[in-house]
């Protein structure tokens, strides 16, 4: 594993607080770009979701968690100033994990309280399993680790092969997503924000989701994610062979009004774990950003029952 530091990026967004340092870790001819911010204790490690998103959907929780910790966040491969590889197995969940470790060498912490949100939470339940002496504890936020009921009215369309609609779920399909990325990115991170008002956040991810494009994500749809390595007893498949492997204090959050995983999977979740469920009334998929004083101060009541481990 090789580490540079980053130049810095021009004609950004202003932000609420920058980073304090900025780097690249470069795995198997990849380079991942992370950054940091404050130098508290603990360590908070931020990953990435989705690759149609990048580290910037962390916006609204990095500037006050930095006041007391050391935050890192990178964006996930496909994404970012993240390099977007040309071949489904480098999206795998177990590259995001092992991109995770290396950052957190890269950074000198040997230990980390972790968040996910969506995906990010399979990455992290991933990296608690895998990986028990580098993290102190767990958040997940809209938790997509394929434990969930489908969302009341959402109908199920084939993701590999022509349809002869476009009309609502139909869009999560490869070919409308090569014949108009922009078109699934509008109505996907609609869905992502049900809650009503959210006009700005669907801008950002509109935005943060067209600087990726159509062909990077086919790609890495079907990547292998939370599957248990062959060597594991026939018994334990699935996300629950992981669920069963964590060992950290853990918190799971989830809006009631989810349309893209339903609030049963993390139930299920939280049961597996034995861990608090906080529940958000009429939230969607990304409380972090519609509710953010909320699912802050829930992180930082979470790191400080906690921090005694670190």
């Amino acid at each position: 594993m090789a580490t540079t530091a980053a130049p810095p990026r021009s004609h950004e967004q202003s932000r609420a607080r920058y980073p304090d340092e900025t780097g690249f870790i470069e795995r198997d001819g990849v380079r991942v770009f992370w950054e940091r911010y404050g130098s508290g204790r603990p360590t908070i490690l931020l990953l990435p979701t989705w690759s149609i998103l990048h580290s910037r959907h962390w916006k609204l929780q990095i500037p006050y968690l930095a006041r007391f910790y050391r935050v890192v966040t990178f964006d996930g491969r496909g994404n970012g100033r993240s390099d977007r590889p040309s071949s489904t197995a480098a999206y795998a969940d177990t590259e995001f994990v092992a991109d995770a470790v290396a950052v957190l060498d890269a950074v000198g912490a040997d230990r980390a309280v972790i968040a996910g949100l969506s995906m990010g939470s399979g990455y992290a339940l991933h990296l608690a399993a895998d990986h028990p002496d580098r993290v102190l504890g767990a958040v997940f936020i809209g938790s997509s680790v394929r434990m969930s009921d489908r969302p009341p009215g959402r109908p199920h369309y084939p993701w590999d092969q022509p349809l002869d609609t476009d009309e609502g779920w139909a869009k999560y399909n490869r070919y409308f997503w090569l014949r108009d990325w922009p078109g699934f990115c509008a109505f996907f991170m609609g869905e992502i924000f049900s809650e009503p008002h959210s006009t700005k956040q669907i801008e950002d991810t509109v935005g943060w989701a067209l600087e990726t494009d159509a062909d990077t994500i086919v790609t890495a749809e079907d990547a292998p994610y939370l599957e248990p390595p062959p060597e594991w007893p026939a018994d334990q498949r699935g996300s629950l062979a992981y669920i069963d492997r964590v060992r950290c204090p853990s918190l799971v959050i989830h809006g009631d009004d989810d349309h893209i995983s339903n609030v049963s999977g993390a139930r299920r979740l939280a049961d597996g774990l034995g861990a608090p469920l906080v529940v958000v009334a009429g939230g969607g998929h990304a409380p972090l950003a519609r509710e953010p004083v909320k699912v802050n101060l829930l992180m930082r009541d979470f790191i400080e029952r906690i921090r005694g481990r670190s």
